[in-house]
């Protein structure tokens, strides 16, 4: 099984799940945020989740540019895990797969 094929179900599943606990959700998602950040031990979560989602935008770039895209093209993916996090990586990998992956 290929990189895309486990990240294609991976989105899937996260995607269904994200949008079903949102339309249940009591708060909106910039309310859940602030009540995050509001305590030290849940905001420690929350940053090192962040650093993680810097670093996968870091690699996207970079992977990017090494196919020769164009600066553009990963602008969608980047702005989808400032939102979602692990979304825009996940689907960068559906749409993208890996640099060194085989192409079949």
């Amino acid at each position: 099984m290929g990189v895309r094929f486990i990240s294609l179900a991976v989105l899937v599943l996260f995607s269904l799940y994200t949008g079903w606990t949102m339309l249940i959700a009591d708060q909106s998602l910039a309310a859940f945020g602030l009540e995050l950040i509001s305590r030290p031990d849940t905001a420690q979560v929350v940053v090192d989740l962040y650093l993680m989602a810097g670093l996968a935008c870091i690699w996207m770039v970079k992977d990017n540019r090494s196919r020769g895209g164009s600066r553009i093209a990963v602008v969608p993916y980047l702005l989808l895990t400032a939102v979602f996090v692990s979304l825009g990586p996940l689907l960068y990998l559906v749409v993208r797969g890996f640099a060194g992956e085989r192409q079949e």
